[in-house]
């Protein structure tokens, strides 16, 4: 086993880097060259400038107020100061309960097992209170938002006599006569989208070329043709520029035109939207017909959240994609276990004895030396801990490497303002990279807590540090793109069951190798406990999170109605998921701005089938027969 003083030697190397780490960072973001580097969330908003733009040519550059040098550690004040709902207003809701995983690794683990669980499902208990409630009011107090208004509709079955947007549109008159406002089928778009993106680059190109010549009218800017402008023919910049623009509005055109009149570009999918939020929350939490196959219903994503070229794959290959990658997942897992089983076997004296009988003399002039080496595998972790959980998270708040990625682009490839902001976005905070790390922090806590608890204080700063880090990370750093409400809390809760378990488990393994087997039955209760705990968990808190409750609905459309009952939802719904390729061009047609009227009219279909439906769908009634007295149900 490594000797205290190895990993004194490893904590030293880790802190030091770690304060290099801190003191570059301290004295680089208050130099003005690098303001957007390290504040770019209040430059994105609008609410601090540039201090290039101030002073003299020096100061410009570099801090020369000294005394600022000497407040080493203010940002850490500054990220602990803020209020969690000023936070939460300020970063969202998700970014709040992330940083309340950090939180939990302060309290989860003690010495004796059964204390470490009933003390760890205690903080789980009153940690899902409190996000369920913060979750509730949060969304009681939010804003109108198109998503809380509007289903996605998967899987539309195809009809011979009417087009994917006529269907949805009687099916839901039908259905929701009272509730249905609006829709927006799905179309596959991706082409288009592809050649909109061309031409926003041609034109930042434009503008750049048209900057430079204004600022020296007497020389026309050239380019060349090939890649990257570096090979083909050297043209004028400008000219060339805008004609590729003007071939591109030819290609975008016509490419909208055939997915907006070729049927085969709708997708059987659909974004529905209703006239209030208890309607929507009605229709996605319920099965629309007896097939529970077809019209699949389910909230719709923030439109910010849409991955629009993804809706375009049929929800038939998305299931294909789904069990294919279960496979390959399965057979990866169960593969991969033989290398690992084999190392592990050669891992011990007595497996490289039998398994190589060849190196027995080796094995008995070194034996020492192995046997001190093989248990450093669980001092292995310490040292992972250090240099991924200390080092690693203050090389988070240095943010080197996107530095040195905005100075680059700030020389070489920034040539508008849109360029300048592109460069120093720093995107949200990675919830799906940064939350599983979390998780191995917690799971070897559990896990070590009972096999090396000298691992705990390691973590503990690590969940500390991190805290204070990623705080100030949120309050500055980064921009979030969109808001779940902390959908993720019922997936973070279900992991640390899992690693409670396996810890249990493992202790449980751990006594029948050491000649303990007679205590192992007083642990069979803890797993079981520790289930039963995380099932009432999931009853008590969880639909929270996966559906919205028609009480709460109902109040928050009430009173929203009182304080605006004159607001034009529909005109505020139109084009809410109409994909982004067609937003920027055309209008919609007023006709569809005017209220539905949902009293006694019927209105045709074109189907043979089923005829008539009980109210009027302003799409079908021009191509219709005359409607009879036949209500469709």
């Amino acid at each position: 086993m490594a000797s205290v003083s190895d990993i004194a030697v490893s904590a030293g190397f880790n802190i030091l880097s770690a304060f290099v780490f801190l003191l570059a960072f301290a004295l680089l973001r208050i130099q003005p060259f690098n303001d957007r580097v390290y504040f770019p969330k209040w430059y994105l908003r609008g609410l601090r400038n540039s201090p290039l733009h101030t002073g003299a040519f020096v100061s410009k550059f570099v801090n020369v107020d000294f005394k600022s040098y000497l407040k080493f550690l203010n940002w850490m004040p500054d990220a602990i100061k803020m209020p969690e709902s000023e936070l939460i207003e300020h970063a969202g809701l998700d970014s709040v309960v992330y940083l309340r995983i950090y939180l939990i690794g302060f309290w989860a683990h003690l010495v004796v097992e059964y204390a470490i669980t009933f003390w760890s499902c205690y903080v789980l208990y009153k940690e899902y209170a409190k996000v369920t409630a913060m979750r509730l009011q949060f969304m009681a107090a939010e804003k109108r938002r198109p998503d809380q208004f509007t289903v996605l509709v998967r899987n539309i079955p195809p009809d011979a006599d009417e087009s994917i947007s006529e269907l949805v549109e009687h099916f839901f008159l039908v259905n929701h006569p009272d509730h249905y406002l609006t829709h927006q089928v799905v179309h596959n778009a991706n082409k288009l989208s592809d050649l909109v993106e061309q031409r926003k680059k041609k034109q930042n190109w434009l503008d750049y070329y048209e900057l430079k010549f204004s600022r020296k009218p007497d020389q026309r800017p050239m380019t060349k043709t090939g890649f990257l402008g570096l090979f083909g023919q050297k043209v004028d910049a400008i000219d060339y520029n805008a004609s590729e623009i003007e071939r591109l509005n030819k290609e975008i055109a016509e490419e909208r035109e055939r997915v907006e009149n070729d049927a085969k570009s709708i997708m059987p999918a659909a974004f529905v939207s209703f006239k209030t939020r208890w309607g929507a929350a009605v229709c996605a939490q319920t099965h629309q017909t007896r097939n529970p196959t077809i019209w699949l219903t389910g909230w719709a994503p923030e439109p910010r959240d849409v991955y629009w070229p993804n809706l375009a794959i049929p929800y038939v290959h998305l299931s294909i994609r789904r069990l294919i990658m279960s496979v390959a997942f399965f057979f990866l897992t169960f593969f991969f276990m033989i290398p690992i089983a084999l190392v592990q076997s050669l891992a011990s004296i007595e497996g490289i004895q039998k398994y190589a009988p060849f190196l027995n003399f080796i094995v008995e002039r070194i034996f020492e030396i192995v046997g001190i080496g093989i248990p450093m595998k669980a001092t292995f972790f310490i040292t992972y801990i250090m240099v991924d959980g200390w080092a690693g998270v203050a090389g988070e708040i240095l943010r080197l490497k996107p530095l040195i990625i905005y100075h680059l682009k700030n020389w070489f490839l920034v040539k508008t303002e849109k360029d300048r902001e592109a460069a120093m976005d720093a995107g949200s905070i990675g919830f799906n990279t940064g939350e599983p790390q979390i998780q191995l922090y917690i799971l070897l806590a559990f896990v070590y807590a009972v096999v090396s608890p000298i691992i705990l204080p390691f973590i503990l700063v690590f969940f500390g540090f991190s805290y204070l880090v990623y705080r100030h990370q949120i309050i500055n750093v980064y921009n979030q793109e969109y808001e779940s409400a902390g959908a993720f809390w019922p997936a973070v809760h279900g992991r640390i069951i899992t690693a409670m378990v396996f810890s249990q488990l493992l202790l449980m393994g751990l006594l029948s190798t050491k000649r303990a087997a007679s205590s192992t039955p007083f642990l069979i209760a803890l797993p079981i406990l520790t289930i039963w705990f995380h099932r009432y968990c999931k009853g008590r808190f969880e639909p929270a999170f996966k559906t919205y409750p028609l009480q709460e609905a109902m109040m928050k459309d009430t009173l929203e109605h009182a304080r605006d009952p004159g607001f034009n939802l529909k005109a505020y719904l139109q084009n809410a998921y109409i994909h982004p390729v067609f937003k920027d061009e055309g209008d919609e047609d007023d006709a569809v701005q005017n209220k539905l009227e949902m009293e006694a009219e019927l209105v045709p279909t074109r189907r043979q089938s089923r005829r008539n439906t009980p109210v009027p769908s302003k799409m079908s009634k021009s191509s219709s027969t005359s409607p009879s007295k036949h209500v469709d149900l």
